[in-house]
């Protein structure tokens, strides 16, 4: 009988002992998956209330909607302005509602972009900037000059480098445009030209001056600076390229890159070129643009809704833009002499996926 209990009490201690290690590999099996999930929250959770994000020239037409967006996201946003004018000009949005904001969730700072200093203090403690790269004539003219080209390249810079130099600043959105990558030298390089224009391609910087085309130019530069400088000082940087930008207004509240954009018109609408994006699908892929750089989004981002293909809505945009229709539309049997094919496809398979929220350079 001795022998049958001390068998028994084998099993037993054995089975006991199966049991600890059972419950020992539970737990650590629960602890290695619960320390993953913290992790892949700590990564994607790129939308948490209250995250604080900069926002450059954020009275701008683009700039306002994205501020806007932002807040409704659930960000705290702050704002750049040039002078006391701008913050009486916010408050006035924010009594007439123009502008979404609760409490303590925008700030707003006086920072001139020719001004790294003022810019790194702008950026102190913010996670990521979104430089909006908008800002009127500096002489008071309707248009887009020369030298503005100069100034937006030289203000670029400046942003760039106060990113670089703020410790806390993990990532930057940097608008730039359609125009800095539809202006192709087809005449001289037809055979060799591929019919796509996607985020891999570049205006000609000699056609542009060419042309005359300074806002091209400009956003071609300015571009190339930032990913320079991004690319030298380790910056995480993606840039969205949208086409005209148009909304509720839009014309209105942002002659200066309307005009400046649509210099040229005849020649994008007749190649396929000329396109347009509202301004919330815009401000939409800024924000899940943002938050996908933590995980593969990178490099450049075409965004547009629709290419103006037919006389009516070339004659429409004119309408809307208040600009004689011969300076958009062109006689049918010029229509399509080299025809191209916008692509956004990069960018839609971004947005298509299921981001909580609403790739490469070259």
């Amino acid at each position: 009988m001795g022998v049958v209990r001390t068998g028994e009490r084998r099993r037993a201690e054995a089975e006991e002992f199966r049991r600890e290690l059972v419950a020992c590999a539970g737990i650590h099996r629960r602890k290695e998956e619960e320390e993953a999930i913290a992790e892949k929250k700590r990564v994607d959770n790129t939308d948490d209330e209250g995250t604080l994000v900069c926002v450059t020239s954020g009275l701008s037409y683009l700039g306002l909607a994205l501020v806007n967006h932002l807040l409704l996201r659930g960000y705290s946003v702050r704002i750049t302005v040039d002078n006391p004018e701008d913050v009486d000009k916010l408050r006035e949005m924010e009594t007439s509602g123009e502008m979404r904001t609760r409490d303590k969730s925008i700030q707003v700072v006086m920072a001139k972009l020719n001004d790294i200093n003022s810019l790194e203090q702008a950026f102190e403690g913010c996670r990521g900037v979104f430089h909006t790269s908008a800002f009127t004539d500096p002489a008071g003219l309707s248009g887009y000059t020369k030298s503005m080209a100069e100034i937006e390249v030289k203000f670029t810079e400046n942003v760039m480098e106060a990113c670089a130099r703020t410790p806390s600043i993990r990532r930057c959105v940097f608008t730039s445009s359609l125009a800095a990558c539809v202006w192709q030298n087809i005449n001289n390089a037809q055979p060799l030209l591929s019919p796509v224009i996607n985020h891999g391609s570049w205006s000609s910087e000699s056609l542009c001056t060419e042309k005359k085309l300074w806002y091209a130019l400009g956003k071609t530069r300015a571009e190339k600076t930032a990913w320079r400088i991004a690319n030298e000082r380790g910056l995480k940087l993606t840039t969205i390229c949208p086409a005209l930008i148009t909304g509720p207004e839009f014309f209105s509240k942002s002659p200066t890159a309307t005009i400046a954009y649509l210099k040229g018109a005849q020649e994008m609408y007749s190649h396929g070129l000329l396109a347009t994006v509202d301004v919330i699908k815009l401000v939409e892929a800024h924000v899940s643009v943002f938050q996908a750089m933590n995980r593969n989004a990178c490099g450049r981002y075409i965004c547009f809704d629709k290419v103006v293909q037919s006389q009516s809505e070339a004659e429409t945009l004119a309408k809307e833009v208040k600009m004689p229709k011969d300076k958009i539309c062109v006689e049918a049997s010029n229509n399509f002499l080299h025809r191209f094919q916008l692509s956004s496809e990069k960018l839609g398979r971004l947005m298509s996926r299921p981001i909580r929220c609403h790739n490469e350079y070259y």
